[in-house]
């Protein structure tokens, strides 16, 4: 009997924005491997994001340790990206504190 083995593509996709995700589902690459990292196993992961095919975490699980600098470099992007945006929000917002104090000074008059 002969095996034919095929190479296939991992089950990674980017969005419109730029953003991987996992097979067809709107999962995030970030989760899946921020999962993995912290200790979860493919099969709890599936657990957490139902949508989420167990073959396809662990052709991704897979991919990420064979990739792993490019991976990583991806994520470092997205979470500088991240606090970029998280910084900009916090500059428009304000002192939120101050927000605070003139709401319960509203409701005590």
């Amino acid at each position: 009997m002969t095996v034919l083995i095929q190479s296939e593509a991992p089950p990674i996709r980017q969005d419109d924005t730029g953003t991987l995700r996992v097979g067809n589902s709107r999962v995030l690459l970030d989760l899946v491997i921020e999962e993995f990292q912290d200790g979860a196993t493919p099969e709890s992961i599936v657990q957490q994001y139902p949508t989420l095919a167990l073959s396809d975490v662990y052709a991704v699980i897979a991919y990420y340790l064979r990739h792993r600098g490019e991976i990583d470099t991806y994520l470092e992007q997205r979470e500088h990206l991240a606090r970029q945006v998280r910084q900009r929000i916090e500059t428009a917002q304000g002192d939120l504190a101050d927000i605070r104090r003139r709401l319960l000074a509203r409701t005590q008059t």
